[in-house]
């Protein structure tokens, strides 16, 4: 649908341009053959520079889109809050179980006394 758009919008400023040119050949009876391609000349460049300007437009919108959807693939502040959440659900988790350890190797290490009856 775009690439629609972009043709009609060439092929129209190709037939304005061929216009002025033929506007310009028909009413320059009295020009010189020198004179006319110097305007010839003239309104390609303009056609150039201006098709020139939309290529640059043109970047610049791809780029800022570009910038803007990396700007969406960066992780988020509540992502990375998650995450060191996690991290430390998980640290505290490894501690605790590693106080379980070494208290259950303490108390197996004890001696037992048992009573005599």
């Amino acid at each position: 649908m775009i690439g629609d758009k972009n043709r009609v919008k060439q092929w129209g400023q190709v037939l304005f341009f061929l216009s002025l040119v033929s506007t310009n050949v028909l009413a320059g009876g009295d020009k010189s053959l020198s004179e006319k391609a110097d305007d010839a000349k003239v309104l390609s460049q303009q056609l150039e520079q201006t098709e020139l300007d939309k290529a640059r437009q043109a970047a610049r919108d791809n780029s800022t889109r570009e910038q803007q959807v990396l700007k969406g693939l960066q992780p988020r502040e509540w992502e990375s809050d998650q995450k060191e959440k996690a991290q430390k659900q998980f640290s505290e988790r490894e501690s605790r179980e590693e106080k379980y350890l070494r208290e259950a190797k303490e108390a197996a290490a004890q001696e037992r006394k048992i009573p005599t009856p």
